[in-house]
């Protein structure tokens, strides 16, 4: 597989890391979402930083699959972070550099 075609993975560090099981989970994998995998939500709702959108698009992108459950439960910083990664994942290149101008 070429570069090109490799999804944007990005690595979320938790404030605040959480059991499941035996297992204590620090870091989680979000990868850009392809267009399947936003269905059932819209992207208004997802740069919003909407809780039912990220509730439904997280569990498709995340390594280790984070389920409905472990959403419900992360702090709201580590919630927080992964919504800031999917809004950066769905604006295009043109309005991240219009951001950075203004900034």
């Amino acid at each position: 597989m070429s570069e090109a075609n490799t999804p944007e993975l990005r690595t979320v560090t938790l404030d605040q890391p959480f059991k499941r099981g035996e297992e204590t989970i620090g870091t989680v994998q979000v990868r850009t979402p392809r267009s399947g995998e936003l269905r059932g939500t819209n992207l208004n709702a997802l740069l919003n930083l909407n809780y039912d959108a990220l509730e439904i698009v997280l569990p498709r992108i995340t390594v280790p699959i984070l389920s409905k459950q472990d959403v419900a439960a992360l702090h709201p910083a580590d919630l927080t972070q992964f919504a800031t990664e999917v809004m950066d994942f769905l604006l295009p290149k043109g309005a991240k550099a219009g951001l950075s101008q203004h900034s």
